[in-house]
């Protein structure tokens, strides 16, 4: 019951409340100064559901690209550990220890820097994550001092690489959203329609009971706003606010690595 409220709450927030309230003040002023209009209803379906239907779609599909580069980060990282616990010959070294210690850091690295919103800190972060992916190279070379030979030294260094690929795509996918103008042109009309729509609720309320007539501006209001806040959480998959966000978690990354 606890995870519905707090889902409920992640749509319904102040912005549904504020949009709500004009569009009540709007319907009654133009019920009161009998300001009507018959505005075509297909037209809130293509200038505004549509659009933040597709937006949606879009950051639904982003989120789930981004699990799946992160779960080819994670089978990667996993397969060097099982590497340098297995193929050396010589059994008496601390390389999974290390590489266990350097996934760990590198997921902890990651999720900080998807977390953070300034520049500096990213550039800052991305520069710590390419020294793991360094030393994790360095410490994959060391394998050729304990028995392991060079094609597999090889094959784990394609490991390696394709770790590098996988968080640069996630790195990507934080970056490059939903069209910034599609988003901004969604946003303006969610906004406003159902303010400018008082003369179409005013012209309706004949069709209501008395007391009714307000029930349509707060169902527009509630499902136009909900619409953007579900887009809003989903165009953020890393920020670990919303209830579909991808959870990041170093412990859970090394859980596998004994």
């Amino acid at each position: 019951m606890k995870a519905v409220v707090r889902s409920f709450f992640l749509i319904i927030n102040y912005k549904t409340l504020v949009i709500t309230i004009l569009a009540l003040i709007s319907t009654y002023i133009c019920i009161h100064q009998n300001i009507t209009a018959r505005f075509p209803d297909m037209l809130v379906g293509v200038a505004i559901v549509f659009p933040v239907v597709f937006s949606i779609s879009s950051a639904y599909t982003r989120r789930e690209t981004a699990l799946q580069r992160l779960s080819d980060f994670k089978g990667h990282a996993v397969a060097i550990y099982y590497a340098m616990r297995d193929w050396p010959v010589d059994e008496q070294n601390d390389l999974p220890k290390r590489s266990r210690l350097l996934v760990n850091d590198l997921t902890r690295l990651m999720r900080d820097m998807f977390t953070r919103h300034h520049k500096h800190e990213w550039e800052q972060a991305e520069h710590e994550i390419f020294e793991r992916f360094s030393q994790l190279s360095a410490l994959i070379v060391e394998m050729r001092n304990y028995g392991v030979q060079g094609g597999e030294i090889s094959r784990v260094s394609q490991y390696l690489s394709k770790m590098i690929i996988a968080f640069d795509n996630l790195k990507v996918i934080h970056s490059y959203r939903t069209p910034i103008t599609l988003r901004a042109y969604s946003k303006v009309f969610i906004y406003i329609f159902p303010i400018i729509y008082g003369p179409y609720f005013a012209s309706t309320a004949h069709d209501f009971s008395p007391g009714l007539e307000y029930v349509m501006p707060v169902l527009y209001s509630f499902i136009l706003v909900s619409l953007d806040n579900i887009q809003d959480h989903l165009e953020h998959p890393f920020d670990e606010v919303g209830e579909d966000d991808i959870r990041i978690d170093e412990r859970d990354m090394v859980a596998v690595m004994k």
